[in-house]
């Protein structure tokens, strides 16, 4: 009967350790992707900015960029394997897996060098840097709240812009017009084929600016975020070391309870002497 009280602390050691190896995994991916951030970006749109361009797909660079590119993928999906159990299991992982395979090289087979399949799977990657890596995640999100407020004042500003000058401004002859100003102000180009000449438009103008230098602020600090680590990742590391300290404790806790288990018991008094 003795050595069945030591089956419980050791079942709760066994899956201790599991969770300790399961954090240890963890930690071992969030520093791959931090070492390979820049790589992963590079390797997202290079092989778009290469399609872009007048080099044709079948050309050397074009070939070594598009392979690179895939490589680099594919040893991320393994890394993704390795430390993550059951990964392909999940959506993000099947999602990943798919990016793999549609940004295979087909190119290099005949018929398929610039087809659209293509052309969107290589768009593919940079979702796919969204829904795999958390960093990425936390960017997008940043972002998307910037993009949307951004995008809303151009569509506001371009419509009260439109309706001032509209009646006498040839240059306002549409909304599409003004839209296009809007973009031009809010990126802070001024081209200056378009021009406000009334105070609303002008205001509106004033307005499209202040946003346009704020937004850009913004996603420049936040796109400086993703390659150099902040505080979220100085906060990961403590709560990492935190967590490794109490699982320390905790297994010290588990040896010790399986180690009084395996105690010979007290001799327990006899009644005759308690009498």
């Amino acid at each position: 009967m003795a050595s069945q009280p030591s089956k419980a602390p050791e079942g709760r050691a066994h899956k201790l350790a599991d969770r300790s190896r399961s954090e240890t995994d963890l930690k071992k991916l969030e520093r791959w992707e931090r070492d390979t951030r820049t790589l992963l970006v590079l390797s997202a749109i290079l092989p778009i900015v290469v399609a872009v361009s007048r080099a044709t797909t079948t050309s050397g660079i074009s070939i070594i960029v598009n392979l690179v590119a895939w490589g680099v993928f594919i040893i991320d999906l393994l890394v993704h394997m390795r430390y993550i159990k059951g990964y392909l299991r999940t959506g993000t992982g099947i999602f990943d897996l798919v990016v793999v395979i549609l940004t295979a090289p087909w190119f290099l087979i005949p018929g398929f060098e610039n087809t659209e399949v293509l052309q969107l799977a290589r768009l593919a990657r940079l979702l796919r840097l969204l829904a795999v890596t958390p960093s990425a995640r936390r960017i997008g999100e940043r972002l998307g709240k910037v993009g949307i407020f951004a995008g809303g004042m151009v569509f506001f500003c371009s419509w009260v812009a439109y309706h001032a000058e509209h009646p006498t401004n040839p240059g306002f002859a549409t909304f599409g017009d003004a839209l296009w100003w809007g973009i031009v102000t809010l990126t802070t180009v001024g081209y200056g084929d378009i021009v406000p000449k009334t105070e609303q438009g002008r205001f509106a103008g004033v307005f499209l600016m202040v946003t346009g230098v704020a937004t850009l602020g913004i996603i420049s600090g936040t796109l400086a975020s993703f390659f150099v680590p902040q505080e979220q990742d100085a906060e990961d590391a403590v709560e990492g070391t935190n967590r490794q300290i109490i699982e320390q404790i905790t297994r010290l806790r588990t040896d010790i309870a399986a180690l009084e288990s395996r105690l010979p018991l007290p001799p327990q008094p006899d009644s005759d002497d308690t009498s």
